[in-house]
């Protein structure tokens, strides 16, 4: 059954348009387990309210006939699922997003998929959406994937739950079946805080209850599918918040105009209104609200505007423009939910860089305070977060930000990860607080500095950072680099990898995260040792380019100077002094550098030492040498 024509599409299009633009548009996902009719729900709803135009119809039509699932008839799943492999396996992989509209409302939806590896993709269609609808296939109830996924919508901070217990064609459109489904999702919704229920009886292929009220189930009182979506109450709550709005961008067109431009996510904005500019705290009042069909005297969350304030501030990208009085935190310490979208593991203590709003800082997470397995909603232990896996970190951010918690403004505390080397989006996460512990300890500031020691000791502070697969020769060349720096009256000190992890260290192994953790305390420790006016030679293996990195960043240009002793995995396993790439390749020894875990090479390092050519005092004097060029031996 169709939705009827608006008569104003031949008679009136101008009516029709005008009208069409002040209806309300209404975001929503489909999820769910694997097979539970998203799809085909999504395109009843395309055909229904007249969504599909005639060439897409007879391209549906013969799709049907040639890959179809309903045996020639309309597989109106097809109208969604757009990739060749999701047609070809009759599932749901990538994030399918739709519009249609009726004389109601507008709707966006997205079809998001069921199988537990597309987690992440399911996440991406939820960040924005108002309303779920969850299906459930009538013959298998509640499973594990509708527990997961109703747990994501809830940490996503969707409020509003359609449950459409689907495929009741193939159960005899049973009421027990029904209210069995209904009760045994309504006592876990419970424990989730999911409480805006409805629970609808449909068959998205035969279209009971999607369009139209079935005859086939007279023992249902309540609304159709789209009836529903058409009528729930969806005003945005953040017209009743704070006002926020983070700058995008510094309008100065002329020397006689300055505005401040973004998008509002939260509150209302008027013009005179007090407002104060974070994380700066200068206050002023809105001397005009600007768009490009002219000045508005009011404006709310949602639209994208241009702020003239009264003064002369000093206000830049990334700002948060917002309501005296009712301001957000500004901290550089959180606890957040994290949820982890790559195929590498997250590595706790590694620099990763954090898009909030539109600032981009450096981040490093902390090891997961617990992971939570979303099938049990069990807090279990951990020391990372693998692809689609959701935990609680601590963040630390290299500067403050301006935020809300997410559960009271999604936009001012929503966050995604991203790696510094590739820009490739790791994860998502949700601030749920800031840490108070940045308040409370602080650096503290000494007479003696890094400057006057530097001065005592007659040469300057540097970091000699030895990195290379083991064997190569790095600690040999090391020792006796010290050696020629002990008699010149320098003052060096040694940090090599075993020793540190007999001591320090000794708490970890050797996965791909304890390694990151290894050479980030190293790098803290060198950090102090370099202040402490000393040469410190770090004979590592280090394998990671963004731990290396790190190191280097920590301290000032000019006092770290990275050695490549560079010998090929054939010779160093010739050579082996440890025995140690012979339990590797016996598989008595896990993670061994070379063998069953990476090195990344190093693309600029200040020296590169060619071991199977040169010799180790050569070696020792090439390093001597460079310290001299870089002006940290006179």
């Amino acid at each position: 059954m169709a939705l009827p024509r608006d008569e104003r599409i031949t008679s009136d299009i101008d009516a029709y348009f005008d009208a069409h633009e002040r209806t309300s548009l209404l975001r929503f996902i489909t999820c769910g387990s694997v097979d539970d009719g998203k799809s085909t729900l999504i395109g009843r709803l395309l055909y229904e309210s007249q969504q599909v135009f005639e060439d897409h119809l007879a391209a549906l039509e013969a799709d049907s006939r040639r890959i179809g699932t309903q045996g020639g008839d309309l597989d109106f799943a097809l109208l969604v699922d757009g990739l060749a492999a999701e047609r070809e396996q009759g599932i749901t992989i990538d994030v399918a997003y739709r519009f249609f509209a009726t004389e109601k409302r507008k709707f966006i939806v997205a079809d998001t998929p069921g199988h537990e590896q597309y987690t992440r993709n399911m996440v991406t269609g939820a960040s924005t959406a108002d309303l779920a609808v969850i299906l459930v296939d009538a013959r298998k109830g509640v499973l594990t994937q509708t527990r997961r996924h109703s747990y994501l919508v809830s940490l996503l901070g969707i409020r509003r739950v359609v449950v459409a217990v689907n495929k009741l064609d193939l159960v005899g459109y049973s009421e027990d079946v029904f209210d069995r489904i209904e009760s045994e999702y309504r006592a876990f919704a419970a424990g989730i805080g999911l409480t805006e229920i409805a629970c609808i009886p449909v068959s998205a292929l035969r279209g009971d209850n999607v369009i139209a009220s079935s005859p086939n189930t007279p023992w249902y009182h309540g609304p159709t599918l789209l009836g529903h979506l058409e009528l729930v109450d969806v005003e945005d709550e953040a017209r009743d918040r704070p006002f926020r709005m983070p700058v995008q961008w510094v309008n100065r067109p002329d020397h006689d105009f300055r505005g401040y431009c973004g998008t509002i996510v939260g509150g209302t904005v008027r013009t005179g209104q007090p407002i104060q500019v974070l994380p700066s705290g200068r206050r002023s009042r809105i001397a005009r609200i600007t768009t490009y069909d002219g000045d508005l005297d009011e404006a709310v969350v949602g639209q994208a505007v241009t702020l003239v304030l009264e003064d002369e501030i000093d206000v830049s990208r990334g700002d948060v423009v917002c309501e005296e009085g009712r301001a957000p935190q500004v901290a550089d310490q959180f606890e957040a939910h994290v949820i982890w979208m790559h195929e590498r593991e997250m590595f706790p203590g590694r620099p990763y860089l954090m898009k909030v709003g539109p600032m981009t800082v450096g981040v490093t997470l902390s090891r997961p305070k617990f992971k939570v397995n979303v099938n049990t909603m069990e807090h279990l232990a951990a020391t990372t977060l693998a692809l689609n896996e959701i935990g609680v970190c601590s963040l630390r951010l290299n500067q403050a930000v301006p935020f809300d918690p997410y559960s009271e403004n999604r936009d001012m505390g929503g966050f995604i990860i991203i790696d510094r080397f590739t820009n490739a989006t790791l994860g998502a996460g949700l601030l749920n607080f800031a840490l108070r512990r940045a308040d409370s300890v602080q650096w503290q500031s000494v007479d003696v500095d890094k400057a006057a020691r530097a001065v005592l000791s007659g040469h300057r502070p540097c970091a000699v950072w030895f990195t290379g697969l083991p064997g190569a020769g790095k600690s040999t060349i090391s020792n006796l680099v010290e050696k020629q720096l002990h008699a010149l009256g320098a003052h060096t000190y040694l940090l090599d990898g075993d020793n540190v992890r007999l001591g320090l260290n000794r708490d970890l192994g050797f996965t791909a995260v304890d390694r990151v953790e290894n050479i980030r305390r190293v790098a803290e420790v060198t950090k102090l040792m370099v202040d402490a006016g000393l040469i410190v030679l770090v004979s590592f293996i280090s394998p990671f380019a963004a731990e290396r990195r790190f190191a280097r960043e920590l301290l000032e240009v000019g006092e770290f100077c990275e050695v490549f002793v560079d010998a090929p995995l054939e010779v160093v396993e010739t050579r082996d002094p440890k025995g140690l790439y012979r339990k590797g390749r016996r598989g008595e020894l896990v993670n061994l550098t070379g063998v069953d875990s990476p090195y990344e090479v190093p693309e600029h390092p200040e020296i590169r030492i060619d071991t199977v050519h040169v010799s180790a005092s050569a070696a020792a004097d090439m390093v001597v040498d460079q310290l001299r060029a870089m002006g940290v031996l006179s």
